[in-house]
């Protein structure tokens, strides 16, 4: 079950990078297009200067590259323990069920952007998380060292 675990893991780092093509071939073209030369730009300059600045959907796929490298760092943390203690068929789905709703909330974010969805999508993946981060805790703390891997 260890490379099952890891497997999704695996492919939101994938998916996390997908999303950082997507913010490149949107921004920049939205940037060449409201006159702004990087070379030009204050020491400094952020993504974040560019609210206000560029078009909102534009920058919604930003938004979701943040979000991307927020709370999936838990759900990492959690996989790895779960992968050398010994994941289960249930932290296996549920790491799954995890990056599958964290895609769908993606496309959601970087397209239609309505909020109740894209919450309740959060919400859903939050509660897998939770489960998943419970089960870390619990695989550790219930451990019993004479049965732990060398």
């Amino acid at each position: 079950m260890q490379a099952q675990i890891l497997a999704p893991a695996a492919v939101l780092a994938l998916w996390s990078l997908i999303m950082l093509v997507w913010v490149l071939f949107t921004r920049f073209p939205a940037m060449s297009k409201a006159g702004i030369d990087l070379g030009k730009g204050p020491p400094g300059g952020r993504g974040q200067d560019l609210e206000g600045v560029l078009p909102g959907q534009v920058n919604w796929k930003a938004h979701n590259y943040s979000h991307l490298m927020e709370q999936p760092t838990i759900f990492y943390a959690s996989v790895v323990v779960l992968a050398i203690m010994g994941a289960g068929a249930v932290d296996v789905l549920l790491a799954w069920i995890y990056v599958g709703l964290r895609i769908v909330h993606s496309i959601w974010q970087a397209t239609v952007n309505r909020i109740p969805v894209r919450f309740a999508l959060f919400f859903l993946s939050t509660l897998a998380l939770m489960v998943l981060a419970v089960r870390a805790v619990m695989i550790t703390l219930l451990a019993n060292p004479g049965l732990a891997p060398s």
